[in-house]
Formats: C-alpha cells, structure tokens, sequence
C-alpha cells in the first residue's frame, strides 16, 4: 500500500477549518472520512500481482549506444490496472525514464518501452519491476514489485576503430596489392619480374636472370626477386588487469584503452593473416581468447572482455611465460599491456622479461597520463613549480624503466589514451616491414 499526495492534500483541507475556527471532533470526523475513501481506493484499484509481465531486450550493446527495453504488460485480473510502472535497472545502465503511466484493462496487454544509455562496461541487471496501482480516487494505490529477470552487457566501445582504415591501407601498400612492394630479409618471397630503374641491385635473382633470354637476341633480361611481409605468425596479447590498471588516465581506465589498442591491433592482425590471442592476467586468467579469426575474434575478444573488472593486486609476472607457452610453442610477438611504475614495482617485469625476448619479439605497451605531461611543463608559480618536479620526477622513472626494457630486448610504445591504439599499430607494422615478426 502507498498514499498518495491527494491523500495528504485532503487532510490538509480538514484541517483549514479546525485551525481557523476550531473544533477537533470534526477533524476527526473528516479523518474517518479521508481513510475510509482511501480503504474503498484499494479495494477498487486493480491489483498488480495479476499483472505478467515479460522483458525483450538485445542481449549486447556497445558502450555509450543506446537500447530500447520493451515489457509487455498482461492484466489477467478482472480491473483494469492505472498507475505508475518503474523498470528498476542499476544506475550505470542509465535506464529513462525513470517511471511511466499505465492503464492495462482487464484482459488486454501494452507495451512499455524503457531506454538504456550505459555509462559503464559490463554486465547489467534489472532489479526487477515496480508497478503502483491507483483507484479511482487516487487517494491509495497497491504496490508490488514483479521479479522480472532482465541482463545486458555492454561491450567495449572500440572507438580506435576509426584508425583501423588507414592502417588497412599500409597493410596493402606492404602486402604487394598496389605499386609498391617491400624487399629485404626476414620477408616472405612473392614473385619474380623484370628489373626496373631505382630497383635494388641486392634483389636481383641471377639465377632467374641466366635462364630468362630476350627473344630478339639482346641479351639476358634482369630479373629481381620481390618480397611481402610474412603470413600466418602468431600475435599474443597480454592485458595486465593488475592494481595500476584501475587508474583513471582521461576518464577512463588504464584497462579500458588496454582493450582499445588490443581491439585495433587485433582487427589489424587478423586483416594481415595473422593468428591471434589473447589473455587477460594478474596472478590468474581473468579472460581468455584463443583459435579465433576473422570477424569471429574481434565477436569474441570484446564478449571476453566486457566484464573485465581490475583486480586490486600485484600482477605475477613470472607467471607470463608459463602463459605464452600454454598458448604457442612458435615465436610469436608478445605485446604486454601494462604500465610503467617506478624502477622498484617494475623490477618483477624486468627479471621476468629475458626468458620471454630469448624466443620471442616482445613489445610493451603503456599508458601516458597528459596531465602529468601538462603539469611537468606549467611552472607559473611556486606550487606549480613542484608539482613539476614530481611530475618529472614520474616521467624520468617511466623512461629508465624503458630504458631498460629496450636493454633486455623488448620494444616500448606508449602514448595518451587517444594516441596508444594506433601507436601500437603503427609499430606492428613498422615490425611487419622489417621481417621482425
């Protein structure tokens, strides 16, 4: 049971005569009368327990989109239901609105249509459904809450995607399919053709060369040998789900820009015939994809990854290469997704790092804060001038730790949020170019 406001409002114009004149029998009175309505409001209002209700909803939406919820609404009673219906959703899936005005006749059913605007990734619940049923006074109304089981999860945004298109388009320029093709070692052969100037002298096939004659007997035609970058080699991707990535770097979490450039690098990857995989680690697997290609990996790597939360633990690291092993015994390029924290925290990945560089490309991935960019630069005042000092002090540590990853035989790339996704790709093709893979 709940009161209305029309309940209150009319005791309160009971009570107007019993201030200005006096006379408390009638307020008394006139408060029988009030409560009496309110009982006869219930026993008229339809009742929401004979209400059924069922959800529809997609069962993903990206993060920030929008998704229409509907319920449909059936009065098996024999009074029409008028009221109000809240569709009761936890905050972060920003349901609107709020509340709605029914009215079911018996018999019948309506559709109720709420919008979820999620602010957050990953699982969403409903906490069930409250309908408030009103008499024909609108003095009372019946509650009941009706467990109506409803869940969304809200997938990664991948908004890097918007880079994944002119990175394509070097991944084609490398692979051969417009003028220009890659030659040197470490790439895969494609073809022969004849020499042309500005060709490299050190990509003529001499052999190829002594068997092509020119027919009109003008000698033997130079042929050179062109190259594309290889195939089929295996990417590893390793997201560090640790303390340090529950930071908040740009409104967002160090983790979730982790998923942004492994969202790109993969969609890259896959694009140029790579395999990859993917592990979501801290002292255990918290996700885990493996054996998908094509438009299935990227379906699978951001269901994984949705509700992906940080662990507030230290990451073992020594646990990394018993994981790569686990996932490819081949060299593969392994690119880690952490931070890079003061020499002291970051001496557990730099002991762990020279069994995996021994028989793998590694590459290490981090997130840079602009604002201690920013602070490191302002020195417009006293206090400013130390904060400076210690974001310096921050950006010195974060480059001897590089430092010394680039000694052990790893590459580093790091950037804002906005800048890492494609810094990481940039750099996977710079490798593919080389022959490093």
């Amino acid at each position: 049971m709940a009161i209305s406001g029309w309940f209150v409002a009319a005791l309160a114009v009971g009570a107007v005569p019993v201030v200005l004149l006096g006379g408390w029998p009638g307020l008394g009175v006139w408060t029988l009368l009030v409560v009496l309505g309110a009982a006869v409001d219930l026993l008229l209002a339809g009742s929401p327990g004979r209400l059924r209700v069922t959800r529809e909803a997609a069962p993903r939406v990206r993060l920030g989109e929008p998704l229409a919820v509907q319920l449909f609404v059936l009065n098996t009673g024999r009074r029409a239901v008028t009221g109000v219906l809240r569709d009761a959703w936890q905050p972060s899936a920003g349901a609107r609105p709020s509340r709605q005005r029914i009215q079911v006749p018996a018999g019948e059913r309506r559709v109720i249509t709420t919008t979820l605007l999620p602010t957050r990734r990953g699982e969403l619940h409903a906490a069930g459904v409250t309908v408030r049923s009103s008499g024909p006074l609108h003095l009372a109304s019946r509650q009941r809450t009706l467990r109506v089981a409803g869940a969304v999860r809200v997938l990664p945004p991948f908004s890097s995607r918007r880079h994944l298109p002119s990175r394509i388009a070097r991944l084609r320029e490398l692979d051969g399919r417009t003028s220009l093709l890659v030659r040197g070692q470490g790439t895969e052969f494609d073809s022969l053709r004849e020499y042309v100037r500005g060709d490299d002298v050190r990509s003529i096939d001499w052999r190829a060369t002594a068997r092509r004659r020119d027919p009109a007997g003008g000698g033997a035609k130079l042929v050179v040998r062109t190259w594309r970058p290889e195939r089929d080699r295996r990417i590893v991707l390793i997201v560090d789900s640790g303390r340090s990535s529950a930071a908040r770097i740009a409104d967002e979490t160090r983790l979730d820009t982790s998923f942004e450039a492994s969202l790109l690098l993969a969609a890259l990857a896959t694009r140029a015939g790579d395999r990859v995989d993917l592990a979501v680690y801290d002292r255990r697997v918290r996700g885990r994809v493996q054996g998908a290609t094509g438009a299935q990996l990227l379906a699978r790597m951001v269901d994984v990854l949705a509700p992906v939360e940080p662990e507030l633990i230290e990451p073992d690291w020594y646990g990394i290469p018993p994981l790569v092993r686990s996932i490819t015994s081949q060299r593969a390029l392994v690119v880690i997704l952490t931070s890079l924290d003061a020499p002291g925290a970051a001496r557990p990945l730099l002991a762990m790092l020279p069994e995996l560089t021994r028989r793998h490309t590694v590459v290490v991935a981090s997130v840079t804060d602009p604002e201690v960019v920013a602070a490191a630069a302002d020195r417009s005042s006293s206090e400013r001038v130390y904060r400076a000092a210690a974001a310096e002090r921050a950006l010195l540590d974060a480059a001897r730790v590089a430092a010394a990853i680039r000694r052990l035989g790893g590459d580093v790339v790091a950037g804002t949020p906005q800048e890492l996704p494609p810094a990481l790709a940039d750099h996977y093709l710079a490798l593919k170019a080389a022959g490093r893979l």
